[in-house]
């Protein structure tokens, strides 16, 4: 197995999906060692650091990559597998920006009452305890709170030569903000471009569904990923495999229709799986899908559809790679 080790300097960060050359080019069944910063690069350390004083617009939620996988050409399907997420500082950030959020005034969602403040919370991380750490500033309390690691950005070089900033998430993949792209899941993306040229990036220590304020508990991570290349068969939306579901995630504004693009192609790949017609599976659906949110302030907004695979009889081509590459993990 080739083994890539690859900590980016600030000058090697990819701040866009598309427009950037490859920082390698890898072998499908390579195992990537990766580190990559947080959303803020590092800026916000303190509860006095605000945005509009310590972030570098729009230079944000850096990426590490891209990778070009040889062999990768259109229409294909990219299998990415999170061995490992590991928080990579003993602190993550989180903070409120102005015109930015679930519950505010927004350039679009344009209102007559005054921005929200600025505000930023910092969450000390106790690795013993596996918790990361709310502190309110408005009264003494604290909560302990569960690391659950994720990866708010994973995503490959969109069609027809386009760039497409690192905080949009599309049908590309990009920062979806999706609690579900977490250690143990096989993310299937649909290749544009030769190479793929996949970047990941956007680590979170932990975030609710939605992500509602903007920003989760944004921190540097260790990442290990195992990348691997199915011919043909290209979703036409991110797809995500674990254990115990397959999740679409669907990404657009309003927000019913980033629903409504997971429940598409949550049916279109049980047509794929079973066999079943769109109105057979229209009506599976509808009986067994849960609709988790992923998150609903980026420049698109992004929804979730996932099937329990207990209700569901094993299937291959997408089964058999996830299993294939949960077995290679694990003999890590």
């Amino acid at each position: 197995m080739d083994v890539v080790d690859y900590t980016p300097t600030p000058e090697q960060y990819a701040w866009t999906f598309g427009g950037v050359a490859p920082s390698h080019r890898i072998k499908p069944g390579t195992l990537l060692r990766l580190w990559t910063d947080d959303a803020f690069c590092g800026r916000l350390r303190d509860v006095t650091d605000l945005p509009s004083a310590s972030l570098n617009m729009p230079y944000v939620n850096p990426q590490t990559g891209p990778f070009h996988v040889e062999g990768a050409e259109p229409g294909d399907t990219l299998a990415l597998h999170i061995v490992d997420l590991t928080p990579a500082r003993g602190w993550g950030a989180s903070t409120t920006i102005p015109l930015f959020g679930g519950l505010t005034g927004t350039d679009r969602t344009a209102l007559l009452q005054e921005p929200l403040p600025e505000q930023t919370w910092i969450y000390e991380v106790n690795s013993d305890r596996g918790t990361v750490e709310f502190a309110a500033q408005s009264t003494d309390l604290t909560l302990e709170l569960p690391i659950a690691p994720m990866l708010g950005t994973v995503g490959v070089a969109p069609a027809a030569g386009e760039a497409r900033s690192s905080l949009v998430p599309d049908v590309f993949g990009g920062n979806m903000d999706t609690p579900e792209m977490k250690p143990g899941v096989t993310c299937y993306l649909g290749v544009n471009v030769d190479g793929a040229l996949f970047s990941v990036g956007d680590g979170h220590y932990r975030q609710g569904e939605g992500e509602s304020c903007g920003t989760a508990v944004e921190g540097a991570m260790n990442v290990t990923l195992l990348v691997d290349l199915i011919k043909g068969g290209g979703p036409a939306w991110p797809r995500i495999e674990s254990d115990e579901y397959l999740t679409v995630i669907g990404s657009s504004r309003p927000l019913e229709d980033a629903w409504r693009a997971s429940q598409v192609d949550m049916i279109r790949w049980l047509g794929e799986l079973y066999g079943l017609d769109a109105m057979d599976g229209y009506q599976l659906v509808t009986q067994i899908s849960e609709s988790p949110l992923a998150n609903v302030c980026d420049a698109n907004y992004s929804a979730a559809t996932k099937l329990a695979k207990t209700l569901l009889p094993a299937a291959d081509p997408y089964d058999a790679m996830h299993r294939s590459l949960r077995d290679r993990a694990a003999a890590l």
